[in-house]
């Protein structure tokens, strides 16, 4: 029948159990035994064992019998929380914990540097099937990964460790357990106890939802989770960094919502500010098991539903009421989590529920035109591929089946009927071109679907299309109705135009009726239709205002021109046809205009779209970089490790670092950088720039969305559809516009009837076109019409509406440029109000890597010349990891022009000393490189022929030559403790057992930045330097940069304390930094400001980044955000004056004093307005950034370095108030430690080092740097 059917195995069949871990609470009325006792009594429970801190059981079960929810509610009267345990060696008597489906597997890891490397590995078998959870700890060296036998094997697991970049061995192998059908049948027949008690005391739980603000990583989420769940009386806690909240299921008998925020206040006191959201009867939280990798649990909240971020192009706004209208009719609608539409980028970026809603259908409903750019995923890669051969379903599933089973792909779906598959993949398991050779391999053609790269949603170029058109048929029909009323003005009066028709029906009346209905349905039609959608949702824009006033105007003319004929009047009616085709006319010039200009907005992202290339040469290289094969592709389809070609004037298509060939590179499109940057092997290569005259070959590391080109144009478009909170208030008050317009034409049209009827004479002496022949009631009714339609005319909300964002706009625009990325409309116009700026050290003001500064010789040059010593030197520190020696290995190599050295052996390093080696085969180096005929050994007056001779060398501080019985000389130590006073760093060095050398290190001072301090000090801000180094480093670095006031010796914590101190005084905070531990700091800054060579975390932490590591562009950040602020009320301004004088002359209050309008002259300076506010943001295109030439000029002669007496040097976190956060244990150590450590200068590290272990932020002393002597002092 077409059905497999095979015999059934009498063999045991191997049964997947699955696993948990339950913590126990603190006060139990049963004992751990107890608790293992009652629940190996239940039905489906396989194994229970107890941890060695008696805390934690961990419980075997079969899924398919019993569940991890229901096992929490086996034991009446104790709580059982799920958890994951805290995994050290030893806390279990067997490793095993899970056996069957889940195992545990331990590896050893070496290679690890920092926190960095064990989120590499956590994020990368975190995305692998099969696994459940992992937990990589840096100082045991360790990995644990709990997995799922049947789906990925240990070994599996160890090679993708390995392909990161690391070392893994085994430590324990896991046991799978396989159980007997008689084990099932006794486990199937064991009888469960009942769980009342258990599900009595749950239904007491409440859960609280509290706001926690400055959460800035997932560090944070999991301390908050821990520390919360820990708690006797809480069930459970899901923190989400995203939504900024903390949902706790808590026991209300036990502890309250107050002591529950400050519990969580009191992770992080001076970081943490939480405040209570709601709170919900019975609602308990689906227990989870909280994985590390995730700032949200795994499993989905019912409260919490799955969200994606959709950004969609919108055609059809007009003005801020259209963005108003959209962004609340979908914030309403069930499912949408936040809307943000920006009108001038047309599009919007929506948070939604995929199954609850379809957004781009509700913005069709709405009028407007909607279709999908882009899903924005979690960073997983997705293809889109069309796939050619299908014939029936069994191909689908051929192709399903086998994708799904390759590794790295996590989701597939192939439709038949649109031959399209769309699939989901990890790009670091696998790339686009391997899952298309797949399909291949399967005998389908295939081919990537072609996406559209280039800015035509940016242009406008529809819009402006469209309004031209209107524009075009309106004047056509406008032209002789204009005609007909000037030739009626000059003649003041025509017997022909004036001639009847019919009774009632002039000439005049039935050409203007002829002209003015093309021009309705014709000219009006796009108005009309916005305007019927816009009120059909209970919303107004400035199309309901155009629509109104032609409307009434045509519709009056018709029916006062109907009911005159069937009157059959002798005197022709007074009608307004001439109205709504000089309204449309204008208006549709306006609007073409507008969009002409908006496009000019836009020029800045557009032009960095279109640096992105569309296509890569990819070539295969052989041995000795030989050039085997090459292959043009789509850019989308460049994998990360592919080589790529890039031939002279080619764009570089993806991120990547140079292999072979030198070129010069024009990256000034992306840094800003006006000369062209030398490239050559080693040097890195960003997408988009250009190649100018060599062929390089790159190897990809980079590629797609990860590009610095694709993030930056991410990060623009994502900031110019921010807003300002002057934009929101804008958009708030275009809400209300509309409607107070129309009441105030209401008033208007009733006011001047009631005046006419009152004093006729008024109306007879202003109204232009007053004819005695017409009654009077009519030219009340006429004149109280006409100015009730100008007010409809002349009110703008657009011009409001656009003040701010196109200033916005071409401000980012402006500044990505420039190399200067500000992430949004806030921190934009935040910038303006800072007062204090705050700047790190190590990275920031100085380069961050130390520098020889000079080198002092300690013996005749006959003895040891100098070359030699320096070949010596360099061999010897080679093998050094420390900065300070990778500092003098340049040096050294820098000053012989060499690449290799001699041989170094027997290395040893004593940490906060200094190293010890043997250093051979350098003789040879020297004899070929050097120009002396004659070469003497080391410390000998007899001259011997050219061998290997082995040297011992020894490189450190003081205490370190004095352990190896060497007598540091009184005028040595008076050399090393001046260096130590202008802080630097003074290492010494001996070659076999003779003092040699004295080096001075130091990690310099940009160049640029005591012009960008003195620059931000004459622009009246003040200037801080605060650092986590020794007091004595951070006098020198503020002597030498100008700053004069100082806070030394700070732990990050204690930054962001300082901030906040700061803050509270009622200053604005702008933080200047580039490390890791500048994050927290950056985040509470009001604006953050991150060095765009610094860390990712620093980057994402900030509002503003800087592409170029140039401090002068923290001056150009400020600059820009001052310019960009005052354009946008000048704008402001302008927009408010014009609708605050507009309307009230259009209602005709100024008619005493002569000034009357008529509707088209409305409707011509509503046009002027909208237009006027676009060509004033445009004036930012012409900003420049201040140059650092002609600010040198001013400053010259006022910089100057500053004595000791002028620095202010706060230590730690001194005058820093009674609410800023307690040293700890460790910390104090530290600090009280200082005066022994600041001995040891050559091997000194900053608190912040010791504190985060970051390998980055070295403690350098720092001096001059303008010294390149190496004679002796």
């Amino acid at each position: 029948m077409g059905f497999d059917a095979t015999l059934a195995d009498s063999s045991p069949q191997p049964v997947l159990p699955d696993t948990i871990f339950l913590t126990l609470p603190a006060h139990s009325a049963l004992t751990p035994r107890q608790v293992c006792a009652a629940l190996l009594r239940n039905k489906g429970i396989v194994d229970v064992k107890v941890s060695s801190d008696q805390r934690t059981v961990v419980v075997k079960f079969i899924p398919s019998i019993t569940s991890g929810k229901h096992i929490t509610q086996m034991v009446p009267g104790v709580d059982l929380n799920i958890t994951v345990p805290e995994v050290t060696p030893g806390a279990w008597e067997d490793s095993s914990w899970s056996q069957g489906s889940s195992a545990v597997l331990r590896l050893k890891v070496d290679g690890m540097t920092c926190h960095s490397c064990t989120s590499t590995i956590e994020g990368k078998l975190g995305k692998l099937q099969g696994i459940q959870r992992i937990r990589v700890s840096l100082d045991n060296k360790e990995a644990v990964v709990v997995y799922q036998p049947s789906l990925i094997t240990a070994e599996e697991i160890k090679q993708q460790i390995e392909g990161a970049g690391f070392t893994a061995a085994f430590k324990k192998q896991p046991r799978p357990l396989k159980l007997s059908g008689i084990d099932l049948e006794r486990l199937r027949n064991a009888q469960p106890r009942s769980s009342e008690a258990s599900q009595r005391e749950n239904s007491s739980s409440k859960t609280a939802v509290f706001r926690v603000e400055g959460m800035h990583c997932s560090s944070c989420v999991l301390n908050i989770q821990s520390s919360i769940s820990a708690l006797p009386a809480v069930t459970s806690a899901v923190v989400s960094l995203e939504n900024k909240s903390a949902a706790i299921n808590y026991n209300p008998s036990l502890i309250s919502t107050e002591q529950l925020r400050k519990a969580v206040e009191n992770v992080s006191p001076e970081t943490f500010r939480v405040s209570l959201l709601e709170e919900h009867e019975n609602l308990t939280l689906v227990p989870t098991l909280v994985s590390p990798l995730k700032s949200v649990p795994a499993s989905k909240e019912p409260i919490q539903p799955l969200t994606q971020v959709v950004v969609i192009n919108i055609e059809g706004m007009t003005c801020s009421s259209c963005v108003q209208s959209i962004e609340g009719v979908l914030s309403q609608k069930a499912g949408v989590k936040s809307v943000h539409v920006s009108l001038l980028n047309g599009n919007g970026t929506i948070e939604y529920d995929p199954l609850q809603t379809t957004i781009a259908e509700l913005i069709r409903e709405l009028g407007f035109g909607a279709t999908v750019m882009e899903n924005c995923g979690e960073g997983d890669g997705i293809l889109e591929l069309v796939v050619r051969g299908m014939t029936c379903a069994s191909c689908v599933h051929k192709i399903e089946s086998t994708l799904m089973k390759t590794n790295g792909v996590l989701y597939c779906s192939v439709a038949l009927a649109t031959n399209k598959a769309h699939i989901k993949y990890d790009p670091e398991a696998i790339g686009p071109r391997d899952v298309i050779q797949v399909i291949k391999d399967l005998g389908f053609t295939t081919s990537l679907v072609k996406k559209d790269r280039s800015a035509s949603h940016l242009d406008h170029k529809q819009e402006i299309r469209q309004w031209k058109r209107s524009f075009v048929v309106s004047l056509v029909f406008c032209i002789p109705v204009m005609g007909l009323m000037i030739y009626m003005m000059a003649l003041h009066s025509s017997m022909v135009l004036e001639y009847q028709l019919m009774p009632g029906l002039s000439v005049m009346n039935f050409l203007s009726f002829l002209f003015c209905v093309p021009v309705q349905v014709f000219g009006g039609w796009h108005f009309y239709i916005q305007a019927s959608r816009a009120l059909r949702h209970n919303t107004a824009n400035m199309d309901v205002l155009v629509v109104l006033a032609t409307s009434i105007a045509f519709l009056y003319s018709t029916i006062i021109l109907l009911v005159a004929m069937a009157e059959r009047a002798k005197v022709n009616p007074v009608t307004f046809f001439d109205t709504p085709p000089m309204l449309f006319v204008f208006i549709s010039l306006g609007r073409w205009l507008e969009h002409v200009a908006k496009g000019k907005t836009s020029e800045a992202l557009a032009r960095l779209i279109s640096l992105q290339a569309t296509e890569a040469t990819i070539v295969t290289l052989g041995p000795d970089n030989v050039l085997l094969s090459e292959e043009q592709v789509d850019v989308d389809l460049v994998q990360r490790g592919d080589i790529v070609k890039v031939v002279p004037g080619g764009k570089f298509p993806v991120d990547g670092r140079v292999i072979e060939g030198h070129s010069m590179v024009d990256e000034s499109l992306i840094t800003g950088e006006a000369m062209p940057v030398t490239k050559k092997p080693g040097n890195t290569v960003i997408a988009g720039s250009i190649n100018q005259n060599g062929t390089l070959l790159i190897s990809a590391t980079h590629v797609g969305a990860d590009t610095t080109l694709s993030q930056i144009v991410k990060l623009v478009e994502e900031a110019q559809t921010s807003k300002a909170p002057i934009q929101q208030f804008a958009d708030k008050l275009s809400g209300y516009f509309v409607p107070f317009i129309v009441a105030v034409s209401v008033v208007t049209l009733l006011a001047w009837i009631i005046i006419g009827f009152v004093d006729f004479e008024i109306v007879e002496k202003y109204f232009l076109g007053y004819n005695k022949s017409i009654s009077a009631a009519e030219v009340i009714i006429r004149f109280a019409f006409q100015c009730s339609i100008t007010v409809l005319c002349i009110a703008c909300p657009c011009s409001l509406g656009l003040a701010t964002p196109t200033a916005v706009m071409v401000g980012t625009g402006v500044g990505a440029q420039n190399g200067i990325l500000i992430k949004g409309g806030e921190p934009l116009e935040m910038a303006h109000k800072v007062k204090v700026v705050v700047f790190d050290k190590t990275g920031t003001i100085t380069h961050g890597t130390p520098e020889v500064m000079q080198v002092k010789f300690l013996v005749e040059g006959n003895l040891l010349p100098r070359h030699k010593m320096l070949a010596i030197l360099g061999t010897a520190e080679s093998s050094s990891e420390h900065p300070l020696g990778a500092a003098i290995t340049k040096y050294c190599k820098k000053e012989l022009n060499s690449e290799t050295l001699g041989t170094c052996t027997d290395f040893q390093v004593v940490p906060g000393c200094g190293i010890s080696c043997k250093v051979t085969n350098i003789e040879l180096f020297i004899e070929i490189r050097s120009t002396d005929k004659v070469t003497c050994p080391l410390l000998s007056f007899t001259c011997a022929p050219v061998t290997s001779q082995k040297y011992s060398v020894l490189i450190g501080n003081r205490e370190w030559m004095t352990r190896n019985g060497l007598q540091v000389r009184n005028e040595v130590d008076k050399a090393m403790m001046e260096h130590e006073r202008r802080g630097r760093t003074a290492v010494l060095a001996a070659v076999d057992g003779v003092l040699c050398g004295l080096i001075a290190i130091a990690d310099t001072v940009k160049p640029e930045a005591e012009l960008a301090v003195h620059t931000l000090k004459s622009m009246g801000l003040e200037v801080v330097l605060m650092t986590g180094d020794n007091s004595k480093t951070a006098r020198s670095i503020a002597s030498q940069v100008g700053i004069t006031k100082v806070f030394a010796e700070v732990l990050p914590s204690h930054k962001v304390a300082k901030v906040k101190q700061l803050q509270d005084e009622g200053k604005r905070v702008a933080m200047v930094g580039d490390g890791i531990n500048d994050s927290p700091a950056l985040a509470m800054a009001n604006v953050g400001i991150a060095i765009g060579t610094g860390t990712d975390v620093a980057i994402e932490a900030a509002d503003v980044v800087l592409i170029r590591d140039d401090l002068m562009d923290v001056v150009a950040s400020i600059d820009l955000s001052r310019k960009t602020v005052k354009r946008i009320r000048i704008n402001f301004v302008f927009a408010l004056i014009y609708n605050l004088i507009g309307v009230p002359i259009a209602a005709g209050v100024f008619l005493p004093i002569g000034l009357v309008l008529q509707p088209w002259m409305g409707s011509a300076a509503m046009a002027a307005s909208s237009v006027s506010v676009v060509l004033s943001s445009l004036l930012l295109k012409m900003y420049q950034k201040p140059s650092s030439e002609k600010l040198e000029f001013r400053a010259r002669g006022q910089m100057r370095p500053k004595s000791p007496s002028e620095i202010s040097v706060h230590v730690g976190i001194d005058e820093s108030g009674p609410g800023s956060p307690k040293l700890s244990l460790m910390d104090r150590l530290i600090t009280y430690s200082r005066a022994s450590i600041n001995s040891l200068l050559s091997d000194k590290r900053s608190v912040n080092s010791v504190v985060l272990g970051e390998p980055d932020k070295h403690s350098l002393l720092v001096g001059d740097f303008g010294e390149e002597d190496d004679t002796a002092l």
